[in-house]
């Protein structure tokens, strides 16, 4: 059976795992002293520290860091800091802020992703990709001897068969690491999958497809742009080994994880032109889909019904809101975590802000069939600490 998800060949540090496994580099982009205080814990350590790149360290010149980062990839692997385990599908479980996640480690198939708004691929992007950050990413693993994700795929199973079985299955497997994460990221264990069980996964997760032309077995959750990075580098050099990536999946049902909406500010506006525009175009008439919002200026706020574009409220604003700005340069916008951050900052002149309501974890799978990549700041999934942190790894040159 052709499974699309799969073990792989995977290399963990020998020792110090604390000094080695660091947060996703997307992470505390405006907060130099988290930084500062890693290198502080890392030391002259082994550390995925010293072959990711951190983006509060992004400039418009990356080389000499690209340069030490395949530099010490190469030294980790001559010193021998790395143990490789063939065949390794590992069970995960992340205990942070009084929660505890659930995963499991493998490779996906590149072959059955697609970032594209409107794919019918196995694996979609949950919201809309960049396209210009893709080239840095790229420069960074196009030459690069290993990769190590800090992508999460969500995967859509209520019933609770494919991952959660694991938990009372553990103290069967071979423990892989069992340490604290630096920087309040909490606790993590990992237990290396025997074979039997790795089939049962992958039969499990093949009993969520329908068959159906639009099935979509995994959406990404986090970690989109380096996915794409990872597509990217597989087009221009179609290897065997750049053909797969290595991901954690989770269960989107997972008690762990929350979906929070992430509200519209917009600066330098005329609120009152933005509002008779956007009623205009979405006027409402009899049997039409409708969506409500809140909306908020430094005169109070108001609550209005629009005419539905999109599957989600976010979707038919932020489409507006594309188009508006287009026409406007002057005006800025913002993305708010928190309705009370919104009423602070509308309180000021030529602001006008939007609160509607949220994704529900349910809603995730059927928007992204029927819009696509849902639009970028859709949603938030956990706070900065409980992001990915680095610790598996795979050769890919």
């Amino acid at each position: 059976m052709n499974y699309h998800f799969k073990p792989a060949s995977m290399m963990l540090p020998k020792k110090d795992f604390e000094k080695w496994s660091v947060v996703a580099c997307d992470q505390y982009i405006s907060e130099q002293k988290y930084w500062d205080d890693v290198k502080a814990i890392v030391g002259d350590y082994p550390s995925a520290l010293n072959i990711i790149l951190p983006e509060i360290y992004l400039s418009d010149d990356n080389t000499p860091y690209i340069n030490s980062i395949n530099a010490n990839m190469k030294k980790y692997i001559e010193e021998d800091v790395f143990a490789t385990y063939d065949n390794a599908m590992i069970y995960v479980e992340r205990e942070s802020n009084g929660t505890k996640r659930l995963g499991i480690v493998g490779v996906i198939d590149l072959e059955d992703y697609d970032y594209n708004k409107g794919t019918n691929a196995l694996i979609r992007a949950t919201e809309q990709t960049v396209l210009e950050r893709i080239p840095p990413r790229v420069a960074i693993r196009k030459d690069a001897l290993l990769e190590m994700p800090h992508v999460m795929l969500l995967i859509d199973d209520k019933d609770k068969k494919v991952i959660e079985p694991l938990e009372n299955k553990k103290s069967e497997f071979d423990t892989a690491y069992n340490f604290d994460l630096m920087q309040g990221g909490g606790h993590i264990e990992g237990y290396f999958i025997d074979e039997n069980t790795q089939n049962d996964v992958q039969n499990a997760l093949e009993s969520l497809l329908s068959g159906s032309s639009n099935d979509m077995l995994f959406a990404v959750g986090d970690g989109n742009h380096s996915l794409a990075t990872a597509k990217e580098c597989y087009r221009q050099n179609p290897t065997k080994l750049n053909r797969y990536a290595l991901v954690e999946i989770v269960n989107i049902h997972d008690k762990s994880i929350e979906f929070e909406p992430i509200y519209r500010v917009m600066f330098n506006i005329d609120a009152d032109d933005f509002m008779n525009k956007f009623l205009e175009a979405h006027a409402v008439s009899n049997g039409d889909n409708t969506q409500d919002f809140e909306c908020v200026t430094k005169n109070g706020s108001e609550h209005i019904t629009v005419k539905a574009t999109a599957e989600l409220p976010v979707g038919t604003l932020q489409v507006f809101i594309d188009e508006y700005l287009k026409e406007n340069p002057q005006v800025k916008i913002d993305y708010i975590h928190g309705e009370d951050v919104v009423y602070d900052l509308c309180k000021e002149d030529n602001t006008l802000g939007f609160i509607f309501e949220g994704m529900g974890k349910d809603d995730l799978f059927p928007a992204v069939k029927s819009d696509g990549s849902l639009p970028r700041k859709t949603f938030s999934m956990g706070h900065a600490h409980d992001k990915r942190y680095y610790i598996e790894s795979r050769k890919i040159r």
